[in-house]
């Protein structure tokens, strides 16, 4: 039995075939599928996507390099442990649950008012505030140290932007470590919106370091933090702590989330909000 089609920019366009996504929508959508199934096989992909076999066999050769999946004969099976330091490359990234984003996105954007200084940190669901506020401008102060938010908030006038500086993270528009750090540790901003690899329990974990470093600082440097986190973020933790959930305020994810989870956040009484979407065949 093939997989369910996930939800997401992959869904045909007015009957059109699969075949033309990009290799990062490819890599997003399979591992979607993988998250869903556990596995999947070759032949199921490409009836799927609409993809040669020799494209498929390459996308999945990309994400075992990179440690995303494990092949098998004739397809490709999640990792049989999750490697707490994989992070897909930042186009794949990007393709994730991209309806769920926009909508937390827009929420997040509901609840700033003008004239606020904004901590913007550099993950990809925190892009989508920085879009939607791009679409319905408001005065504000933002601090990011992400490049791809800096590019859409520097177009705004009303916007005020203020680069902490640092490292560009390799493979990524992130800059990480100092002078940022120690720039965060100077300001007193009225609101920190933050995403995260991962809540387990009552922790939010990274990948990297250095990322959570900077999570960290700012989180310090605002008097409310918001951490916006898609359904599919409720898993086991990554490689480092970032911080508890008592240190933030709120976490604004979708309607995908497991009422485990749900159940659990406000247990340990944490505010959620929690985005209701359109789904189709719903």
């Amino acid at each position: 039995m093939a997989p369910a089609v996930p939800a997401g920019p992959w869904e045909d366009d007015g009957g059109r075939g699969r075949v033309d996504l990009i290799p990062a929508k490819r890599h997003a959508f399979i591992l979607e599928c993988l998250k869903r199934e556990g596995a999947v096989g070759v032949q199921e992909l490409i009836d799927l996507i609409g993809a040669s076999p020799s494209t498929i066999r390459r996308d999945l050769e990309t994400l075992e390099r990179q440690g995303a999946l494990e092949r098998t004969h004739g397809g490709a099976m999640l990792q049989r442990t999750e490697l707490a330091t994989f992070e897909p490359d930042l186009a794949t990234a990007a393709q994730f649950a991209r309806a769920e984003k926009a909508a937390i996105g827009a929420a997040m954007m509901s609840e700033l008012r003008a004239g606020q200084s904004v901590i913007f940190d550099a993950s990809t669901t925190v892009l989508e505030v920085a879009r939607a506020i791009a679409a319905a401008p408001i005065p504000l102060t933002a601090v990011t140290n992400s490049l791809a938010i800096a590019q859409i908030l520097a177009t705004v006038p009303e916007v005020r932007l203020v680069m902490p500086g640092g490292t560009c993270k390799p493979g990524s528009l992130t800059l990480i470590g100092q002078p940022g750090e120690n720039f965060l540790r100077t300001i007193h901003a009225d609101v920190a919106i933050l995403g995260t690899h991962a809540i387990t329990g009552d922790m939010l974990t990274e990948t990297s370091l250095e990322v959570a470093a900077m999570k960290q600082a700012m989180i310090a440097a605002a008097r409310r933090v918001v951490v916006l986190a898609d359904h599919s973020k409720f898993t086991a933790p990554n490689f480092c702590t970032i911080c508890r959930l008592a240190d933030i305020h709120q976490i604004i994810t979708d309607d995908g989330i497991d009422q485990a989870h749900l159940t659990n956040l406000r247990t340990l009484d944490v505010d959620v909000r929690v985005v209701r979407l359109s789904r189709s065949g719903a």
